[in-house]
């Protein structure tokens, strides 16, 4: 049978106010039309041949048809009522300038909605003992914004879990419609505070706008930012293959943002053709052993006299002893396994007596800052403005994203279910075998590996019941 994902959207109410955006209703008048809510996207758009009559229908239900983004004809909400806020959660990310800049001109210019605060460093300020006014925001402040990277808001980690407070804050400033920029934790968050709002009677509409580097919000395309990092990605690693390529048996080590999701490690490889070894946390490796990682290494070495390694934050965390230990977001601390990479492979070289010049580099932080590439920044203006469409037609507890090149509208609580991971079977990571070369698996003992992997499938499953059974 067909996967059965219940995309429907909750609004806040009929639509009875008529848009202040004059747009065609109709086809044929060189003039942009209005979208209806009956305007659906198909999320399964593979068809295979030996699939059942049932699977169709299933996947032609109105519950696995995502609604389209845009702007409605009749609103729920009177503009010149509307007090807005938004604010930017979690890490830094190319594009959240570009978002803000877009929401702010979206709300001014094509709705007339004057009111609109910025709450700064993320859902800290919302808490009157954080001690951060909001922002008044208006498209003379926010015009330029883009031309920069970081957070104009500022942004923090942590306090989603604080709902009723953020829930006082918005019914203290009389918001009626919050734009919350974060990923899937942010997002998690976001959804309880909705619940929160709509447990007190409130009319607000919580529209999400997915912001993960990573790329790891199940069924979206991707995430804003994403080609921006693999742009800046690709540049760390031409400047380590020239290191590589121009000492004796040199070495290129780059680690790269990817706490469970390999998207930026496997994308960096394919773009950058001069890749060798790409790591990723679906992707497990044994280290030493005839079929390990630095066998593999070695021989390499002693062929080429060069290699470069890209590895993601997330790779190889079961090379180190397990802790429960978490960040303000609730995310697992991760061992660093860029730096434990570099000084084991300094050992097992110097153990063989084999000199190596290993160069070793995270430009982590200088990607995430970075101003937008131009797909980004059109991405970011068009997810910008899908969601103040979304939020004056009421909408609430759903985020806006591209699947399938389309804008839609997707359940906060169906796209934080699990995340998306690089399928290790998958045509991606067939594409990045074939880029770098490396060996499909590099471990010595398969059946325990794949024990294993399965195991942590289970565990992925049972926390996304375990969420499912918080709503």
């Amino acid at each position: 049978m067909a996967k059965e994902v219940d995309f429907t959207i909750e609004t806040l109410g009929e639509c009875k106010v008529p848009s202040p955006i004059e747009l065609s209703k109709e086809h044929g008048t060189f003039r942009a039309s209005y979208v209806k809510d009956s305007s659906y996207v198909r999320y399964k758009v593979n068809y295979y041949a030996d699939e059942g009559e049932e699977d169709i229908k299933a996947s032609l239900s109105s519950r696995n048809l995502m609604q389209k983004a845009g702007p409605r004809e009749f609103i729920y909400f009177n503009p010149a009522h509307v007090t807005a806020g938004i604010c930017t959660c979690g890490g830094l990310c190319p594009g959240l300038n570009d978002v803000i800049r877009a929401v702010v001109r979206c709300l001014w210019y094509r709705y007339g909605v004057k009111r609109i605060r910025g709450f700064r460093f993320g859902f800290k300020g919302f808490f009157s003992d954080s001690g951060f006014d909001t922002v008044e925001l208006n498209p003379r402040l926010v015009d330029d914004i883009h031309k920069i990277g970081g957070s104009f808001l500022g942004t923090s980690r942590g306090g989603g879990n604080r709902v009723s407070d953020i829930v006082d804050a918005v019914e203290s400033l009389n918001i009626n419609m919050l734009f919350i920029i974060g990923g899937d934790g942010t997002q998690r968050g976001s959804l309880d505070v909705a619940r929160e709002i709509e447990k007190r009677g409130l009319k607000v509409a919580v529209v999400g706008i997915p912001k993960t580097v990573d790329n790891d919000l199940e069924f979206i395309d991707r995430s804003f930012g994403f080609e921006t990092a693999v742009q800046k990605a690709k540049e760390a690693v031409t400047a380590i293959h020239m290191e590589a390529v121009s000492q004796v048996n040199g070495i290129g080590l780059v680690k790269l943002m990817g706490r469970e999701s390999g998207f930026i490690a496997t994308a960096t490889a394919l773009a950058s053709h001069e890749t060798n070894f790409c790591l990723i946390p679906e992707i497990p490796f044994d280290l030493d052993g005839p079929n390990g990682f630095l066998a593999h290494l070695e021989e390499r070495i002693r062929n080429r006299h060069h290699a470069v390694i890209i590895v993601a934050e997330g790779a190889g965390q079961e090379l180190f002893q397990a802790t429960d230990e978490k960040d303000a977001s609730g995310n697992k601390k991760l061992s660093d396994i860029g730096t434990y990479l570099r000084d084991k492979i300094n050992e097992y070289f110097n153990m063989k007596g084999i000199h190596i010049n290993l160069k070793y580099v995270d430009p982590s932080y200088q990607v995430r800052s970075s101003v937008t590439n131009a797909n980004d920044s059109i991405y970011c203006e068009r997810l910008g403005n899908n969601a103040v469409h979304a939020a004056m037609a009421g909408k609430t507890k759903m985020v806006v994203g591209l699947v399938n090149n389309k804008y839609v509208h997707l359940p906060i609580q169906v796209v934080t279910r699990k995340r998306n991971k690089v399928d290790p079977e998958g045509a991606l990571w067939r594409d990045a075998l074939d880029a770098t070369s490396q060996p499909i698996l590099m471990v010595n003992n398969i059946a325990s590996v794949t024990e294993k992997m399965r195991q942590l499938e289970d565990q992925e499953e049972q926390a996304a019941q375990q969420r499912e059974m918080k709503k």
